[in-house]
């Protein structure tokens, strides 16, 4: 092995769940870069694979790309992995990955385990979806988040701390109502459950544990009529435009919120001001 970066996914709570092909490249490589050595370590250590390892996670990966190129210029070869999961998923690894491909390092992605992969597979949710990370802290982003859930026909797929899991989930029953979800919690542990119901339900459930443990959150998307959708966008168009948004910025905000075209939108913002100057 020369001049390669491979990223290897980790379990997600089942050691079993490592792959030979993963095992294989961890004990061939030069170096790993892992988003925390200790963590790294306990993997490490229990498949009995001794390696150098450099901590690699989101606040060192910048200043530390230099580094792992010059590395590689002397044809080393460099795994990445993260705490669990695939590398550069919600976790470190695509600016690395895109500056190898840039300075022509060949890129090797092996396949393995993966939260929201795994949640949709066991979830029973089918149709399209829409996986969105970790959802956003900032309350103006997750509002903007719900409000496309409102009026997108896609599986909306997302992580949440389990510490702000309820507080999540009850901003979308405030603003969905009570909208089919489903929680995917201790993916591949020993308390592995899917719980699936209403917001209300689920949150009564989750109000009720001591622990809940790791999430994977699904929301279910509209499966009603577009009148329905059209009804719920011009509503969100008067509220922008009552708050004083230029039709251009509506424009644009409903077009990055809904699954609708921009001629579509426009159309229906020609109704919602008409129907403003008739009041």
């Amino acid at each position: 092995m020369s001049k390669v970066v491979y990223l290897v996914p980790t379990p997600i709570g089942n050691l079993e769940d490592i792959t030979l092909r993963a095992l294989r490249v961890l004990n061939s490589v030069d170096i790993i870069l892992c988003e925390d050595t200790r963590h790294a370590l306990k993997l490490l250590n229990h498949f009995g694979i001794k390696k150098h390892l450099i901590s690699f996670e989101k606040f060192s990966e910048a200043r530390r790309i230099e580094k792992i190129m010059l590395f590689l210029d002397e044809g080393k070869s460099v795994a990445l992995v993260s705490n669990a999961g695939i590398p550069g998923i919600s976790d470190p690894g695509a600016r690395l990955v895109s500056i190898a491909h840039e300075r022509g390092i060949k890129v090797e992605a092996l396949p393995g385990a993966c939260a929201f992969v795994t949640a949709i597979s066991g979830s029973g949710f089918t149709g399209p979806f829409r996986f969105i990370g970790f959802f956003p802290r900032k309350k103006g982003l997750a509002r903007k988040e719900i409000a496309r859930m409102a009026v997108s026909e896609e599986i909306a797929i997302f992580y949440e701390s389990p510490r702000r899991v309820i507080k999540t989930l009850t901003c979308i029953y405030d603003l969905l109502g009570d909208r089919r979800v489903c929680i995917a919690r201790e993916l591949t542990k020993v308390y592995e459950e899917y719980m699936i119901g209403s917001v209300s339900e689920v949150i009564a459930r989750l109000k009720s544990m001591n622990n809940i443990g790791e999430v994977t959150i699904l929301v279910d998307g509209v499966k009603t009529d577009r009148s329905l959708n059209s009804q719920i966008i011009e509503k969100r168009a008067r509220s922008l435009l009552n708050a004083g948004y230029s039709k251009r910025d509506i424009l644009d905000i409903l077009v990055k919120e809904t699954v609708y075209s921009r001629n579509k939108i426009y159309k229906m913002l020609l109704e919602v001001t008409n129907k403003n100057e008739d009041q």
